[in-house]
């Protein structure tokens, strides 16, 4: 019972600073004009989105790390190397973020930083990642459960948490397309890395990184209250980076880098969808899809918004009660 209370309370916390950050920030952004460049080339419903305030990934930034400071302070919650660096990470991706956010902005267009300086941002992410990680007795090796194999990978573990970071963030991002989407599969990844690392005993601080899981749930929770259609504000790169980062973050610290795919096997399969798409044209002239990410080839086949958003919160729910009940039951 005391593991529902904790998760409640974290939650509870999360969601209240949410909303009322929530109810501040918009207006604010909209007075600096701080709106969305909806590209031409997807569907022309999305037009009516134009001049939507972004940014709004600190709706659910500013709480958590709000709520983490308070429990701290309150003696709920300790400081691990765990919690550190996936704090670390989480506001790391967020900046990345923001100054992609700022320079859409700024010269209203959708392109924001090169991607030479992001992936090298993303670089100095992961090698600081990977230090406080081995400093604190991490182990690099890949460790596949189901087929008791435990692979070493030495240094290039390095690169293993780079290639987890670049992906998740990229797929996230990718899967930010409609209203909720994003906000929506990020509530149920989170819930299920939670209830993964509270039961990561092994772990040290493993109920800090779950409390940091629920408390991020109950920030998106207030998000969604703004971000469902019709979307008030949209998370931006700033919110999809910093979430991406912190999924991939807990699925390596907890040691479920396989289930990550499991639990964001909506988020992999856009990407997937994307990646198609563009070697099918390259290679061959061809269209798989109507338009990429798959969110898009529904929204072609003429589904509403809505729907398509509920199908792909469904299958996200499915995925990961699947890999909590591999993960924690079996």
């Amino acid at each position: 019972m005391l593991i529902l209370a904790k998760a409640a309370m974290a939650m509870m916390l999360g969601f209240v600073f949410s909303i009322l950050i929530g109810f501040i920030l918009i207006p604010f952004l909209r007075k600096l004009k701080v709106g969305q460049r909806v590209s031409l080339t997807i569907n022309k419903r999305h037009l009516a989105k134009n001049g939507t305030p972004t940014m709004g990934g600190l709706i659910f930034i500013i709480p958590t790390i709000l709520s983490l400071i308070f429990l701290y302070f309150r003696g709920s919650i300790s400081l691990n190397h765990n919690l550190i660096i996936l704090v670390f990470v989480f506001l790391s991706y967020a900046v990345l973020g923001f100054v992609d956010d700022y320079l859409k902005i700024k010269y209203k267009n959708n392109k924001g930083l090169k991607i030479s300086t992001k992936f090298l941002c993303q670089m100095a992410i992961a090698l600081v990642f990977f230090y406080i990680f081995m400093k604190n007795g991490g182990e690099s090796t890949l460790r596949i459960t189901s087929l008791n194999l435990v692979i070493p990978l030495g240094w290039t573990f390095g690169i293993f948490i780079l290639f987890l970071l670049v992906g998740t963030t990229n797929a996230v991002n990718i899967t930010d397309g409609l209203d909720g989407l994003a906000g929506g599969l990020n509530v149920i990844a989170f819930l299920a890395f939670g209830i993964i690392a509270w039961n990561t005993t092994w772990m040290e601080g493993s109920q800090d990184v779950a409390i940091f899981c629920f408390i991020l749930v109950g920030s998106l929770l207030g998000f969604l209250f703004y971000n469902t259609h019709p979307a008030k504000v949209f998370m931006g790169d700033l919110g999809s980076l910093a979430l991406g980062g912190a999924l991939a973050t807990i699925a390596i610290i907890t040691r479920h880098e396989l289930s990550l795919a499991l639990i964001g096997g909506v988020f992999v399969v856009e990407a997937l969808s994307s990646i198609i798409q563009i070697i099918a044209i390259l290679k061959f002239n061809k269209k798989i899809f109507k338009k990429a990410p798959l969110h898009h080839h529904f929204e072609e086949l003429g589904w509403a918004e809505t729907d398509i958003v509920k199908v792909f919160w469904v299958a996200g729910l499915i995925l990961a009660m699947i890999a909590i009940t591999y993960g924690v039951w079996l």
